[in-house]
């Protein structure tokens, strides 16, 4: 695990190696450790109250992938987080997604609702027509166990675009 410091003696960001020497960060140990800061301040019962608190979160998670990568934070009656879970791996421009492996998770950390996230590592955040497909398909199985879709957040980037903003949920 690397260490990330900022040294006084100039600007570029060193990690520690496992022998205590300092190297150049690359981009990847930077989102990594970057990743490790929004688990520290997401732990379990944080509250997602706000499109901007789960935008930031998930693009802080997801952003960086040279694959695609769905996530899904489930969350209790409150919004409060349960576990956030990368469920799908997938290649460049896609992941296979399994409706039934969604619920029975939801079903296993006894969800109230959930917020569905994905990444396009092309850097385009416009929902594609099997992103929206999809969603339905999820929004449709879940609602069948009383677990709600909160939003579909599409993390390309810096960028992301929000189902529920966009009304397409």
């Amino acid at each position: 695990m690397s260490q990330l410091c900022f040294p006084s003696f100039g600007s570029a960001l060193l990690v520690r190696d496992a022998h205590g020497r300092y190297l150049p960060a690359s981009a990847d140990d930077i989102l990594e450790a970057a990743r490790q800061v929004i688990d520290q301040k997401m732990q379990r019962g944080a509250l997602f109250d706000s499109p901007t608190t789960v935008k930031t979160y998930l693009r802080t998670k997801l952003a960086g992938f040279e694959h695609e990568v769905f996530a899904v934070l489930f969350l209790d009656t409150h919004h409060r987080l349960i576990d956030y879970m990368e469920m799908f791996r997938g290649t460049i421009d896609g992941a296979s997604v399994h409706p039934r492996e969604v619920v029975k998770e939801a079903l296993r950390c006894n969800a109230a609702a959930l917020i569905l996230s994905h990444n396009h590592p092309s850097g385009n955040p416009e929902p594609s027509a099997a992103d929206r497909a999809l969603t339905t398909r999820l929004k449709e199985a879940l609602a069948l166990v009383d677990v709600r879709v909160l939003d579909h957040v599409i993390v390309a980037g810096d960028t992301t675009t929000s189902f529920a903003e966009r009304g397409l949920l």
